[in-house]
């Protein structure tokens, strides 16, 4: 029998409760503005301790500096995914020398912990079941997770978060964010292509920095990026897909699960000017890309002070982030040839109006 794997509509619910969430002022952080759900519990102050600060207006300014708004024309809806010219990608398959690949993903976990079931639960069933014996009768089953999950590899498409301009809530490149229980309308995964095949650079800081993961709260600086391509012997370039390990799951492996998405190692909002004059055209992380807390100063609730990264890179500079990717396995490959940029290869899964796609991503040595 021909097996078919059922996406369910909860997916979709998944994935269309973050939009709705956020046009309604309740950004990626969980925090509520003034006078709905109470405020989570207070951040670790050891987490808070390692804040390095950075002013609200500055993270403002860089909503203007950094903006790719125009660049590949006012109708665009793919970013920076145009960078990855047929030329990158020939160059980025003569990487391949041994013929060994492994997973860039992470699927979202059947059991509740501290860091998932952020959007609903992951269920997985089996749907052709006999209703009187409840005995399975063939191979067919259904699954549902919310896209978004804190243990789920996920690429946002560029309609995941917004500006207010004049007033209107606009995602990439200027667009009215106009979305319905269908999803967005523009800047939606499914109008962003097939996916890519580009060079991929893996950046290791806790090897950078010898010990086993970051702690939650540490901050990643662009002085970290030059580091590491010092150690590493490798320069990020334009078109490049760049992902940063800060141990999350080595962490998860030895002292179990904790809630990531609020107290995370991760990229400082100070590093985003560094990473658009390398014109990458993809970023992810193992965590929530944002170190959190993010360290941004004054301003008011919101993504531009609790999730600075995720609103600079996806709204301002059109790049597709990927959270929670496992890099595990290509930390291991790579630091056994020491060579840290490999073929990467990525199919998006187009969900109609999708706020995202699963990242089910090969990294090829």
């Amino acid at each position: 029998m021909r097996k078919r794997i059922l996406f369910t509509l909860a997916i979709l619910a998944g994935v269309m409760a973050v939009c709705v969430t956020q046009s309604a002022g309740i950004g990626a952080s969980g925090q509520a503005p003034a006078g709905g759900q109470a405020a989570p519990p207070p951040i670790d102050p050891k987490v808070a301790a390692r804040q390095v600060p950075i002013p609200y207006e500055q993270v403002i300014k860089m909503e203007t500096d950094l903006s790719n708004w125009g660049r590949w024309g006012k109708d665009d809806e793919r970013g920076s995914l145009n960078l990855v010219t047929s030329q990158k990608t020939l160059h980025a398959v003569r990487l391949v020398k041994d013929g060994v690949y492994v997973s860039l993903a992470h699927f979202a976990e059947l059991q509740k912990q501290a860091d998932n079931f952020n959007f609903g639960e992951t269920r997985h069933w089996m749907s052709n079941v006999d209703p009187v014996t409840h005995r399975v009768r063939g191979a067919l089953d259904n699954i549902s997770f919310g896209i978004h999950d804190g243990t789920n590899s996920h690429l946002d498409s560029l309609c995941h978060y917004n500006l207010e301009r004049n007033g209107i809530s606009v995602v990439f490149n200027g667009h009215p964010q106009n979305l319905d229980e269908q999803g967005c309308k523009q800047d939606a995964i499914d109008r962003m292509g097939p996916g890519i095949i580009t060079r991929g650079v893996l950046v290791d800081v806790p090897l950078l920095k010898g010990v086993p993961y970051l702690e939650p709260g540490t901050p990643i600086l662009a002085s970290d990026l030059e580091a590491w391509e010092k150690f590493a012997n490798v320069k990020i370039g334009s078109g490049d897909a760049v992902f940063i390990r800060n141990g999350r799951w080595a962490r998860r492996a030895a002292l179990g699960p904790w809630n990531s998405a609020r107290e995370a190692a991760g990229l400082h909002a100070s590093a985003m000017p560094w990473l658009k004059q390398r014109d990458i055209v993809l970023l992810g992380s193992d965590a929530v890309n944002d170190v959190q807390p993010s360290g941004v100063e004054g301003g008011v609730p919101g993504e531009a002070k609790n999730r600075p990264i995720h609103l600079l890179s996806i709204a301002v500079m059109g790049v597709p982030l990927v959270d929670n990717g496992y890099f595990e396995d290509v930390a291991r490959e790579a630091a056994q040839r020491k060579r840290w940029d490999f073929l990467m290869t990525v199919q998006f899964t187009r969900v109609p109006g999708g706020t995202a796609s699963t990242f089910n991503a090969l990294a090829v040595f």
